[in-house]
């Protein structure tokens, strides 16, 4: 092949290569909208004095008030599903990115509660959508041979811009000496704090002019020219004649998606391919980490920790779950998604097992809080290896699974309805903890946890199957 510019021949190596680093550039702009997903989440927890200040409203920081965004995502994933098959994959990215960019600016300048609520439901949406198109958008482009390590980097992206968010928050409230203190231009360091999110945000919807729509998606649409343009960019002219003809064929009985595409022809059942998808999304959170997200710093409280002790171990957490992920990336596409569930799960009951007990042995002062006494090591080591196994498993692989399991005429579909069921069981975790935490205790609530972590054991090794190196139009349901 000849370069026309320099008049070197590009020999079948280099071009690889640039097909390569093209697959990891648009990778790494899709997961923005991960890295966004957390800085979005993470934002509110330093805002919630300014929030309640500014309000006059001790109902803001509520658990309520954290879990109705998470509504919003619950809305945001399921239609996002749907209109990326009608729309596209690219354009669903870029209205998550819009969404984002209102709401950051919104929940900057909103002056009460019903009118910070609506924005923050915005963003709702753009999380919702994000989570489930950008491993969506990676799956469809990125070659089966290390599709899953780049699907897991959205994982990586998520931790980052939770990490984003408390540093964020934490520098702002220094310079301003509060939170609720003035900073720059007359307005609080709150305002500031949700204003920061504008810069990734930008940076977002900008960059992904620079990536194209889903191959898969124009094939669907039957714009075969343009997918093999863009299959020819990401895999090189040989392989995307190839490609194109796979793609076809696996189309060619296929019509244009809808959501009864989900159940069985002549049975009306729902397809298996289907209850797994809702399996894993519903597992990933009836573990219960998005109560050590969410309450981690009441969680070490209530034994006993002070704040300053609570939050630093939060820190702890945070950088053990970035290094689960990085480790997860290394050897998904190697040992495979399934091995990794399962021994995540495994890990899982057995550390959340081992924080029930060290919960139960506690003793109690006046006031309820629990002391943990000689347990205090086991709980601690037991919770941060607890959060070790998820995000060295579920946390990353069930978004790498719901990416590329699906069948292509029912992918969209499948990822609106298991979108829709993550993000629900995720509001029913994080509204239902400080209900367990009054009525059964920290014992009781962790109890439940280890329960659901024992069943998803038995759920992957029954119905879970390897997608490990299988290419997406080989994909059954």
């Amino acid at each position: 092949m000849e370069n026309t510019l320099s008049g070197q021949a590009v020999t079948p190596a280099d071009e690889s290569m640039n097909n390569t680093a093209f697959i990891v550039f648009i990778s790494i702009v899709a997961t923005i909208g991960g890295f966004l997903f957390g800085f979005d989440s993470g934002v509110i927890n330093g805002t919630v004095d300014g929030l309640q200040q500014a309000f006059n409203s001790e109902s803001v920081g509520t658990g309520f008030n954290v879990s109705s965004m998470l509504l919003g995502c619950a809305v945001g994933a399921f239609f996002a599903g749907r209109l990326a098959d009608r729309f596209g994959r690219r354009s669903l990215l870029m209205t998550a990115a819009v969404f984002f960019i209102i709401s950051a600016w919104g929940s900057g300048v909103a002056t009460g509660s019903g009118e910070f609520i609506i924005y923050r439901i915005l963003g709702g949406l753009a999380v919702g959508a994000a989570s489930v198109m950008a491993p969506a958008y990676i799956s469809e482009v990125a070659p089966a041979r290390f599709r899953g390590m780049l699907t897991s980097i959205q994982q990586i992206a998520i931790i980052s811009g939770l990490f984003a968010a408390f540093l964020s928050n934490y520098l702002l409230a220094d310079a301003a000496a509060g939170s609720t203190s003035e900073l720059w231009m007359g307005y609080n360091a709150w305002r500031w704090m949700f204003w920061m999110e504008l810069i990734p945000a930008f940076l977002f919807f900008i960059m992904l002019f620079f990536i194209p729509e889903s191959p898969r998606f124009l094939m669907v649409k039957k714009r075969k020219e343009e997918a093999r343009t863009v299959l020819t960019r990401l895999y090189g002219s040989v392989a995307a004649d190839k490609k194109v003809a796979e793609i076809d064929s696996s189309l060619a009985n296929d019509h244009t998606p809808k959501l009864s595409d989900l159940k069985q022809k002549g049975t009306g059942k729902v397809r298996p391919i289907v209850w797994v998808g809702i399996g894993l999304a519903a597992f990933q959170q009836l573990v219960g980490i998005n109560v050590v997200f969410y309450y981690g710093a009441v969680l070490w409280q209530a034994v006993g920790f002070s704040e300053s002790d609570s939050l630093l171990i939060n820190v702890i957490s945070g950088a053990i779950s970035i290094a689960a992920c990085i480790i997860t990336l290394m050897v998904i596409d190697k040992i495979g998604r399934k091995p990794l569930l399962k021994w995540g799960s495994v890990g899982m009951t057995i550390t959340l097992g081992l924080m029930v007990y060290a919960f139960v042995n506690a003793d109690q002062d006046p006031s309820g809080r629990l002391i943990l006494g000689d347990y205090g090591t086991l709980a601690l080591v037991a919770a941060n290896a607890y959060v070790f196994f998820f995000n060295m498993s579920w946390g990353p692989v069930m978004w790498v699974m719901l990416g590329e399991m699906f069948p292509n005429q029912i992918r969209g579909s499948g990822l609106a309805i298991s979108g829709l069921v993550q993000w629900g069981t995720n509001f029913a975790i994080t509204w239902s903890f400080p209900i367990l935490l009054a009525g059964v205790g920290l014992a009781g609530a962790y109890g439940l946890y280890a329960i659901c972590a024992l069943i998803s054991v038995i759920f992957v090794t029954k119905l879970v199957q390897e997608t490990k190196g299988r290419e997406l139009e080989d994909m059954q349901g």
